[in-house]
C-alpha cells in the first residue's frame, strides 16, 4: 500500500519546529515553565496528548491528582517512565519542591499507582513523612512525542545518553515540560532548572557542571519557581558576572513600574546587589511555536533595558 502524503497545510509537512527554532536564533533564556512543586507518576501505558486525563487511572486517581495539585498551588503533574523498567514489579513516584531554600525530592515506592489516593503530598513535603529523600541532580527528560514530535526525535537520544552517562537513578523520561521547540528538553531537580537544546554530545559538560553545582548557561532556559521577567534578570546577572553557582544569586524581590517595567533585585554571591528592569516584547517575526500549531504566533520575550549595581 502507498504511504499517505500530508495534504497542503497539514503540520506534517512543516520543518520540526525546534529546527525552525534554532535556524532564526530564538534565544532560550527567560522561557522556563513556572513550576513550585512537582508531582510525579511512574506511569507504562501509552501517553497521550493529555496523559493523565486520557490514561486507565482511576477517575477517583485523577481526581486526587487535581486536587493535590491544586492544594499545592503552581504544581505540575506529570506521567514519568524508565523503559528498562517496564518488566520489573511495583511503581514509584516522586514529589519536589523547587522553591529557592525549599527545595527538596522525595521517593516513594508504591505496590500500584492507585496507593497515591491515600497520599497528602503537601504534608509529605512539609515533614519529609512519606519516601525517601533523593539527593539531586535527578534529571527529567521530556520525550513525550504525542504532544509534539520534537521531543520523540530530540528527547529520546538525549535520555539514552544521559542514562549511560549518570545512571539510571538519576534520568527519567517525563511527559509534556513546556516549550517543545527547545527539544532536546531536561529539568534538573530539585532546583527546577530548565535546559534546552541538548544534545547528546552536551551531556558529559552538564553533567560535569551539575555534579560541581553549576549552571550550564549555554543551554539554560531559566528557574521554574521564578516568573519569566525575573528569570531574564538572573540570566543577564551570570551573563555579566560570570556567577554560574547554582547559590550564586539569591532573589531579593520584583516590582513593576510604570511602562510595563518589572525592577527585579538580586544578591550576589553576599556582596553586591544587583537591579534590573526588564520589559516584555514580542518577537517580530511570527512562527510555528509547536509542531502542531495551527498558525504563526509571535513568541514573547522579556527583554533587559537597565542593569545597575546598588552596593558591593
Amino acid at each position: 500500500m502507498a504511504a499517505t502524503v500530508p495534504a497542503e497545510g497539514d503540520p506534517r509537512r512543516r520543518a520540526f519546529c525546534s529546527e525552525s527554532s534554532r535556524e532564526r536564533g530564538e534565544p532560550l533564556e527567560a522561557t522556563a515553565s513556572r513550576v513550585d512543586h512537582w508531582i510525579l507518576v511512574e506511569y507504562r501505558g501509552g501517553w497521550s496528548r493529555d496523559p493523565v486525563d486520557a490514561s486507565l487511572l482511576s477517575p477517583e486517581l485523577k481526581a486526587h491528582l487535581r486536587e493535590q495539585r491544586d492544594a499545592l498551588g503552581q504544581a505540575k503533574v506529570l506521567f514519568v517512565r524508565k523503559p528498562e523498567r517496564r518488566d520489573e514489579a511495583g511503581r514509584r513516584a516522586l514529589i519536589g519542591s523547587s522553591r529557592p531554600g525549599e527545595e527538596r525530592l522525595l521517593e516513594l515506592e508504591l505496590e500500584h499507582q492507585e496507593d497515591l489516593r491515600g497520599v497528602d503530598f503537601a504534608a509529605a513535603l512539609a515533614t519529609g513523612s512519606r519516601g525517601a529523600p533523593v539527593a539531586g541532580p535527578l534529571f527529567l527528560v521530556c520525550t513525550h512525542g504525542k504532544r509534539d514530535r520534537c521531543c520523540a526525535r530530540y528527547g529520546r537520544p538525549l535520555y539514552d545518553a544521559l542514562r549511560e552517562r549518570a545512571g539510571t537513578d538519576r534520568v527519567w523520561q517525563s511527559s509534556h515540560v513546556g516549550g517543545d521547540r527547545f527539544a532536546g528538553n531536561a529539568v534538573v531537580l530539585p532546583h527546577g532548572l530548565y535546559y534546552g537544546r541538548i544534545a547528546p554530545e552536551d551531556v558529559g559538560d552538564v553533567l560535569a557542571a551539575h555534579a560541581a553545582g553549576r549552571v550550564v548557561l549555554d543551554h539554560y532556559r531559566g528557574r521554574c519557581s521564578y516568573p519569566f521577567r525575573v528569570q531574564a534578570a538572573e540570566q543577564a546577572i551570570r551573563e555579566s558576572t560570570g556567577l554560574v553557582g547554582i547559590g550564586d544569586l539569591v532573589f531579593l524581590g520584583a516590582r513593576r513600574l510604570g511602562d510595563d517595567v518589572t525592577r527585579v533585585r538580586f544578591e550576589a554571591a553576599g556582596s553586591s546587589v544587583h537591579e534590573v528592569d526588564v520589559v516584555g516584547t514580542l518577537d517580530d517575526e511570527a512562527a510555528y511555536l509547536t509542531c502542531g500549531s495551527d498558525e504563526p504566533r509571535h513568541a514573547r520575550r522579556c527583554r533587559v533595558v537597565r542593569h545597575g549595581v546598588l552596593s558591593r
